[in-house]
């Protein structure tokens, strides 16, 4: 399988213990849109203990005209009601006036102007259907710029490339749009037994155009059109869709996504590109490790249960098996559609910033019109404990995809959705999942037996349902830790066994509630899509009152409920997964749909019968102590100098420099603090690459201990490997804030490693790197950074340099070297004044005693200049187990001015949705990656003629909503810190960037962006197509199998095929690259 990625080039370089106790609500069995809420008025979250009763009374929200029995926090501005249609269907409406001022009447929201919203070139009118669950993550959010990378991240590293994070933001205009989100209380479950994957077609299927609005690709041209975003999920018992767009065409926007489900044409014509698309995306949930586990798990559901079914889908199921039994699938689409797309069975949720009542209105208007059928919802719940089987209650040996040695504990337990107000599964896995003294993982970690270990229930479908709920410990071990993996499960059961004796604990459970309530108080504002499709899904699970806490606070103390939960986690009861390539030789088994190579065995004898005797307690567990991080003080700070819109350097010296701002925008008490220690010792060599990052993990390894505390209070903390420098991010309620500071920096300046922990930490190293080249996404990402960017170490470099191996005395040496001399550079933005913002950095240079750099440290590479040719890169899958392909088609512009890099982000609006059509929706890429890569250059000749045929007014209408989205304010103070950052992080601070590109549009014309285009497409253009090859027999590969992690030390490079046969093609990248000179250094600033 191929998947298509065409990317741009932008730049070359670029809440507290409450008063009393929450009000109790029983009303799990009641059917959605039945539930009474037991608040009144005044139903905002009560106050911290500190605040006074006077300041929380000014602090408390004004509910207005929203409904009072739904509980929100006293920080959230928006207003709600909840109704139920006469249809059946229930609908929450948000008004989001916080956002902006109601300045749009009833009459000016219609959509007055049909002409506008009419698709303005003849080449739309046969477009295809949008529907792709993924389509909006395949974005690649690249940037040549500075990147920041955590290797201690278990399945792949960390890359956090803020420009291409940013720009992707602002382009989706995912903040302060108007947005809404449908949830279908009907999911996989309901799957017919002899079309596996059906009701995940059918959400593909149902975008297919609407008896009004015919287009097949229409709506998502639409939303393009108008800054807007559309997604869709199906999950066991429910389906859900979402989309945003601009407030001003949210009304058509509403009627043009009711129609799906009101009317779907559902065109038997395009059945065949859909099932091609459901089959594109499980081939790639196949080299996921955990799809693999929850299908493995799922088989063992006893007969006759839904979780056995096979819920992807794929085009066997859908295709080919439907043809062999003369199977009409597209009838069978239209009777699901018919008996399961209800307006019973669904719960709307729209947040915009129109009044509660015209949004009522509206809502009324259009979506009375969905069919009821009167048919009682489908009900699972009688199918109880699938999981008591003599099947489950074994271990099972899995061969994985990545390079780790993992075991999973799993039990099943009966439905605790009901449960949401105590949440027993929180409380536990917070307390299983503790890293601090006395918890398991302390005690593991102390033995070199893990790294890592998470606790608890994902609240998927898989996991938790009407049926039954999944707790699940899963413990990443080390070599060492594989070898004793009965004594780590061990561990885990005495720790449950400690639980279980000494009963819930209330001081836990209400430092847990404290925590969660402070943070609930002062929330940031969610991205309204966001925002909307969480809601959506727990409407019918929920109280009325509990609609927005819910999922996010304990509200009642049931320790009778807890401990009944706690009591069936016995050792007996458990299923076990061990992941390891080195229980291969063992595996014989095979999982039909995935792959999955596993065996099944008995719990050994002498384990089970300890298991089952009264074992005896480990002394070293014991619960956490009380928290000192959580905070008490809530106040704002005073200003101590004057306020400013962007950040200020408030220090400079030839140790470093400091950036601040406060906050007077959100005025929440947190605070964000962000440094960047920069050294030129980093990139010398690979060598020294990979021992930074050795250095950085093995930090991270020294905090996890005494960080954690601080962790869970809601401080959160990072460091990261930048490029560059070592990256340090601490961000949380201000109060404590300063104490997890100074623990890094104190750790940092005392750092110490054994020869165990560095045996330890380099060889899960090895396998996070191995497990980042096995994709080939990140392989083809990593071979284009190996092309372009001078003196940068790619992971292939630094891979092989760490299988050559490295010593203790090596990694000291760097360390000393690396602390020895330093470029500071940080920022403080929230509730700081701006003397405390220098004590940070003055901590830091006081506790290092670094001396500064001879010479400035570039946070920049240097970007070759490629040929005026198009170049071709293809290399071979470093996975021998996975067939998907990647291609990634790079075009050079060369170093730009921000009015250039402005043009080409316009482009690329005007681009998305038709490349998207043209490549997903009307074509089947194939199995050929040069074919792919061909069918890009079509798409660009087509999109050409295109750009000939804009008009004016559609040039406008874009230009318009790239400006809107620029434009938008911050919905958090993270946001406007990341962009900050990100200024900072690059050395252009240029914190008015956005102002400026508004600017820079605002003089565009339409010739302007014709012209560039074309111009790029002429001769002299410079192209480089990586392709990465998967493993097939259509590539002629016989011997299909995992790749082990000795393997990877080179490329495997291919000549072109027929398709690409004249195509200049790259053999060897260090010689190519010698011959080529390099663009200078360049910051987009003018």
């Amino acid at each position: 399988m191929l998947v298509f990625w065409l990317r741009k080039l932008l730049a070359l370089y670029q809440t507290p213990e409450f008063n009393k106790p929450w009000s109790s609500c029983s009303c799990p069995e009641l059917a959605a849109g039945q539930r009474g809420g037991a608040g009144g008025p005044g139903a905002a979250a009560r106050l911290p203990q500190e605040e006074s009763e006077a300041q929380g009374r000014g602090r408390r929200a004004n509910l207005g005209p929203g409904d009072p029995a739904i509980v929100k926090s006293p920080s959230d501005p928006k207003q709600y009601r909840y109704l139920t249609l006469q249809n059946g269907l229930c609908a929450l409406l948000i008004s989001d006036a916080n956002n902006m001022d109601i300045v749009l009447s009833e009459e000016s929201s219609e959509w007055e102007d049909n002409d506008e919203t009419e698709i303005e070139t003849d080449e739309d009118d046969d477009s295809g259907a949008e529907m792709d669950e993924d389509k909006e993550n395949y974005e690649d959010d690249d940037n040549d710029g500075d990147d920041e990378e955590d290797p201690n991240n278990s399945d792949d590293m960390e890359v956090e490339e803020l420009t291409g994070k940013e720009e992707a933001k602002k382009r989706n205009g995912t903040d302060k749009l108007s947005a809404a989100a449908l949830c279908v209380a009907v999911g996989s479950f309901c799957d017919p037994e002899d079309l596996p994957g059906l009701a995940h077609f059918l959400e593909h299927m149902v975008f297919m155009g609407s008896l009004k609005y015919p287009d097949e690709n229409g709506f998502d041209a639409f939303l393009k059109k108008h800054g807007g975003s559309v997604n869709a999920s199906t999950d066991c018992e429910r389906t859900v869709f979402q989309f945003d767009i601009q407030q001003k065409y949210f009304k058509e926007a509403l009627d043009r996504w009711a129609q799906f489900f009101i009317h779907p044409l559902m065109i038997r014509d395009a059945i065949d590109r859909e099932v091609e698309a459901v089959d594109s995306e499980y081939q790639l949930a196949r080299p996921s490790d955990a799809n693999r586990r929850e299908l493995l798990l799922g088989s063992l559901a006893r007969p006759g249960h839904p979780m056995k079914k096979f819920f992807w889908g794929n085009a066997e199921t859908l295709k080919h098996e439907p043809k062999k039994s003369n199977t009409d699938i597209y009838s069978r689409l239209r009777d699901f559609w018919q008996h399961y797309y209800s307006a019973h069975y669904m719960n709307l949720v729209v947040q915009s910033k129109e009044t509660l009542d015209t949004l009522e209105k509206w809502v009324k208007e259009i979506f009375s019109q969905i069919p009821n059928n009167g048919l009682p919802k489908p009900n699972f719940g009688h199918l109880t404990q699938p999981f008591d089987t003599p099947e489950f209650y074994k271990l099972y040996r899995v061969v994985p995809i990545r390079n780790v040695h993992s075991l999973s504990i799993a039990w099943g337990l009966p439905p605790q959705e009901r449960h949401y107000r105590v949440k027993p599964l929180h409380y536990i896995s917070w307390l299983v999942g503790h890293e601090g003294k006395g918890s398991v993982l302390s005690f593991l970690r102390k033995k070199f037996w893990a790294l890592a270990l998470y606790g608890g229930n994902g609240e998927t479908g898989f996991e938790q349902n009407s049926t039954y709920s999944i707790l699940s410990i899963s413990v990443t071990l080390t070599d060492e830790g594989y070898e004793h993996f009965y004594e780590v499960a061990h561990v885990v059961f005495q720790y449950l066994k400690m639980l279980q004796k000494r009963g819930p604990d209330k001081r836990v459970w209400e430092e847990i509630q404290k925590i969660e309530a402070n943070e609930f108080y002062f929330q940031d504002q969610a991205d309204p899509v966001d925002y909307v499709e969480s809601l959506c899904e727990n409407i019918h699970i929920f109280c009325k009152e509990d609609f927005l806490t819910g999922d996010q606070l304990l509200l009642e103390y049931k320790p009778e409920i807890i401990a009944d939960v706690l009591n069936q986690l016995c050792p007996v009861r458990a299923n076990l997964v061990l992941l390891s390539a080195a229980s291969k030789r063992k595996c014989h088994l095979k999982e039909r749909w995935f792959g999955t190579q596993y065996s099944v065995e008995d719990i050994d004898k002498y384990w089970r019968d300890l298991w089952a005797s009264d074992f005896p307690l480990n002394q070293d567990l014991h619960l956490p102590e009380e928290n000192k991080y959580i905070a008490t003080d809530f106040s704002l700070k005073a200003s101590d100098c004057p306020d400013t819109e962007h950040p200020v350097r408030i220090l400079s010296t030839h140790h470093g420099c400091v950036w601040y701002k406060k906050d007077n925008k959100f005025k929440i008490p947190k605070a964000y603090i962000r440094f960047h220690l920069i050294s030129p010792l980093i990139q010398q060599s690979a060598k020294s690459v990979v021992l930074f990052e050795t250095f950085v993990n093995i930090l991270s390894h020294n905090l996890a201990e005494p960080a954690y505390e601080a962790d869970v209070a809601q401080l959160e903390y990072k460091v990261v490997s930048g490029e560059h420098g070592l990256v340090i991010r601490v961000k949380g309620f201000n109060h404590k804030l300063p104490l997890l500071f100074q623990l890094i920096i104190d750790q940092l300046s005392d750092f110490s490693f054994t020869p165990a922990i560095f045996e330890m930490i380099t060889e899960q190293l090895k396998k996070t790197y191995f497990n980042i080249l096995i994709k080939p996404e990140m392989l083809a990402k990593d071979v284009r950074s190996l092309i372009l960017e001078h003196g940068k170490w790619s992971m292939i470099d630094r891979y092989r340099r760490l299988m050559k191996g490295l010593d203790t005395e090596s990694l000291s040496a760097f360390v000393k070297g690396f602390k020895s001399h330093l470029y500071v550079e940080g920022l403080v933005q929230g509730n700081f004044t701006s003397r405390e913002s220098k004590d940070f950095l003055n901590y830091v240079v006081l506790k290092l005693q670094f001396l500064p750099l001879p010479h400035p440290c570039p946070v920049q590479f240097r970007v070759v200049d490629l040929p005026n040719t198009h170049l071709l890169c293809k290399v071979k899958t470093l996975n021998k187990g996975d067939a998907n392909s990647e291609v990634t088609v790079y075009y050079q512009s060369g170093a730009r001015s921000l009015r250039e890099y402005t043009l080409m982000e316009l482009l690329v609006i005007h681009m998305e949705e038709p490349c998207f059509n043209f490549l997903r929706t009307k074509q089947t890429l194939g199995p050929v990656s040069e074919l792919v890569d061909k069918k890009i250059e079509d798409f660009l000749l087509y999109f050409e003629g295109r750009m000939r045929l804009l008009t004016e007014k559609a040039f406008r209408t874009q230009v318009s909503a790239l400006i809107h989205i620029k434009e938008c304010e911050d919905s958090c103070l993270g946001e406007e810190v990341d962009r900050n950052w990100n200024e900072i992080m690059t050395q252009q601070y240029l914190f008015d960037r956005l102002a400026h590109e508004v600017e820079a549009l605002q003089s565009l014309t339409k010739s302007d962006l014709v012209d560039w285009f074309q111009a790029h497409r002429g001769k002299e253009r410079k192209a480089l197509s990586i392709h990465v090859v998967g493993f097939g027999e259509q590539e002629g590969d016989s011997d299909v199998q995992q790749s082990v992690l000795s393997e990877i030390y080179q490329l495997t490079f291919l000549p072109p095929s027929s398709y690409m046969k004249n195509t200049s093609y790259i053999r060897d990248i260090r010689n190519f690259t010698l011959m080529l000179n390099l663009l200078p250094y360049h910051k987009i600033l003018k």
